[in-house]
C-alpha cells in the first residue's frame, strides 16, 4: 500500500471509516511499523516492581517484553529475546532475579541488560565475543507518570509528558486522587478473544451508545445505573487519547452504604477535592478512556480496571486487565474492589462478556468481500463539539456521541501516513480539527 491509500480509508470530516482497516493483513503489518514500533506503550504499574530484582512481563505489539527494576532501582524495559538465537530468556510471568538465563543455550544477562555468562566463552568464542556488544535490546525511551510505566521503540518519539498532553488532566482523576496514589492488586488476567485490536480501543475511547442495548442485563440486574449512562460527555482530549463520563457527580452519593468503595471515598472527599479541585472532583467517577493506541480504562462505582488489547494479528488480540485500588483503601475496600471488578469485568464477568461478543462479531463481518466495500458511520455528534470552560479537549454536548472515536482515528491516520515523528502534528491538535463546531 501507498501512504496516500489511507487517506481513502478514514474520513473524519465526514465521519467514515473503512472496514478494511479492522481485517486487512497488510494495513495490520503497517500498524504494527507505524503505530506499535514508535507510540508510547503502557507496560506495567510501579506497584508491581517495587524492590530491585523484580520483573514483570510484558509486550509492545507483538513484541515479548521484560519490565524489571535494576541493582540500582531504575526501571528498564527489555526485549525478552536472547542476542544469541532470539530465544525468550524469561519464562516467568512476574517474580524476582539477580539475572535471566537463556534455555537455550545458557547466555546470561543482569537485570541492567548486560551479558554477564556465555558458556564455552574460551574453547568455543576463543574469548573474542564482545560481551558489550551483546546484552539485552532495550527500549529508546522509557518514562513513567504517576506509577505508569511507558516506554517507546522511536528515539524521535514525543516526550511521554507531550504525548499524553491534555489526559494527564483525566489521568489524575484515577490515580492521584488520594496521598500514596494507586496499585494494583492480583494478578493479570489474559483472554484471547478473535476480535481486531482496534474495536476494543474504540469501544473504550468514548462508546456509551452501546451500553442500554449491549448491557440491557447488567441494567436489569442494578449493576449499572440507568442515571450514571444517561448523562455526562465525552472528550476527544487530543492525539488520539479520549474519555468519557458524568458531567457531575453528587459527593453526597458516595456514602451509599452498601458500596464500601464509594463509602471510603466519600469518608476522603475532603482530600480528594483538596488535590483534584472541585470541578474534577465532581466527574470523579463513572469514567472510560482510552490512551492512543491500545491502553484503556474504567473507573466507576466500586472498581477500577486497566487493560492492554495487544494485537494478535488482525482478527485477534490479547486482553491484559488488571485490578487497581487506591493505595491507602483499607484491605476490606480493596478486596470488595477486586470482587466487583471479578464479577463485571473479568474474564468471565457480566459485562465483559457482551463487549467481547460485540468485537468478535464485528471483526467476523468484515471478512466478506462485499462488507468492505461500503464505510462504517461514525457520524454520531459531528460538528456538535463544545469547549466546557476548566475541561480539557473537545467535548460533546450530551454523552451520546463518537467525538472520541473520530479523535482516535485521525490519530490513527496521522500515524499511518507518517513516516516519521517529525511529520505527526504532535500539538495535540487533533482535539480542535474534530470537525467544526455548530
Amino acid at each position: 500500500m501507498h501512504e496516500q491509500e489511507f487517506h481513502q480509508l478514514v474520513n473524519i470530516e465526514q465521519g467514515l471509516v473503512s472496514p478494511r482497516i479492522f481485517i486487512e493483513p497488510e494495513i495490520y503489518e503497517w500498524e504494527l511499523e507505524r503505530i506499535f514500533a514508535r507510540c508510547w506503550l503502557y507496560l506495567a504499574h510501579e506497584s508491581q516492581i517495587p524492590e530491585p530484582g523484580d520483573y514483570v512481563a510484558a509486550f509492545m505489539g507483538e513484541d515479548p517484553m521484560i519490565v524489571c527494576r535494576d541493582p540500582q532501582g531504575h526501571i528498564r524495559a527489555f526485549l525478552n529475546s536472547c542476542t544469541h538465537r532470539g530465544m525468550r530468556v524469561c519464562r516467568e510471568e512476574a517474580g524476582h532475579t539477580k539475572a535471566f538465563r537463556c534455555p537455550y543455550h545458557g547466555w546470561t544477562f543482569d537485570t541492567a541488560g548486560k551479558l554477564i555468562g556465555v558458556p564455552r566463552l574460551n574453547d568455543g568464542y576463543f574469548r573474542q565475543l564482545e560481551k558489550e556488544k551483546w546484552g539485552l535490546i532495550e527500549v529508546a525511551q522509557l518514562a513513567t507518570y504517576k506509577g505508569l510505566i511507558f516506554a517507546s521503540w522511536d528515539p524521535e518519539a514525543p516526550s511521554l509528558d507531550d504525548y499524553l498532553g491534555d489526559m494527564k488532566w483525566y489521568i489524575d482523576l484515577m490515580v492521584d486522587r488520594l496521598e500514596g496514589g494507586s496499585e494494583v492488586i492480583g494478578g493479570v488476567h489474559k483472554w484471547v478473544i478473535p476480535a481486531n485490536w482496534k474495536f476494543a480501543a474504540d469501544n473504550f475511547v468514548g462508546d456509551m451508545y452501546h451500553v442500554p442495548v449491549s448491557h440491557g442485563s447488567g441494567l436489569a440486574l442494578g449493576l449499572i445505573s440507568e442515571r450514571d449512562i444517561s448523562r455526562g460527555f465525552q472528550v476527544s482530549v487530543g492525539n488520539g487519547h479520549g474519555r468519557g463520563g458524568a458531567d457531575q457527580w453528587d459527593v453526597e452519593s458516595w456514602s451509599d452504604p452498601a458500596s464500601p468503595h464509594l463509602k471510603f471515598l466519600y469518608e476522603n472527599r475532603e482530600e480528594i477535592t483538596h488535590r483534584l479541585g472541585q470541578q474534577r472532583a465532581q466527574i470523579l467517577l463513572a469514567g472510560h478512556g482510552t490512551i492512543f493506541p491500545n491502553f484503556s480504562f474504567l473507573d466507576i462505582p466500586g472498581f477500577l480496571t486497566f487493560r492492554v488489547w495487544h494485537p494478535r494479528g488482525p482478527e485477534r488480540m490479547e486482553i491484559w486487565s488488571w485490578c487497581v485500588v487506591e493505595k491507602k483503601a483499607p484491605p476490606e475496600v480493596k478486596n470488595m474492589m477486586r470482587l466487583a471488578y471479578l464479577a463485571q469485568f473479568g474474564p468471565g464477568g457480566v459485562v465483559e462478556q457482551d463487549d467481547g461478543e460485540n468485537w468478535s462479531q464485528c471483526t467476523l463481518a468484515m471478512r466478506g468481500r462485499v462488507r468492505r466495500r461500503y464505510m462504517l458511520n461514525y457520524q454520531m455528534g459531528l460538528g456538535r463539539q463544545q469547549v466546557r470552560p476548566g475541561i480539557p479537549g473537545q467535548t460533546s454536548p450530551t454523552i451520546w456521541s463518537e467525538i472520541g472515536q473520530r479523535g482516535f482515528y485521525r490519530r490513527w491516520l496521522e500515524l499511518m501516513t507518517a513516516p516519521r515523528w517529525s511529520d505527526v502534528n504532535t500539538g495535540g491538535e487533533s482535539n480542535g480539527r474534530d470537525e467544526s463546531p455548530v
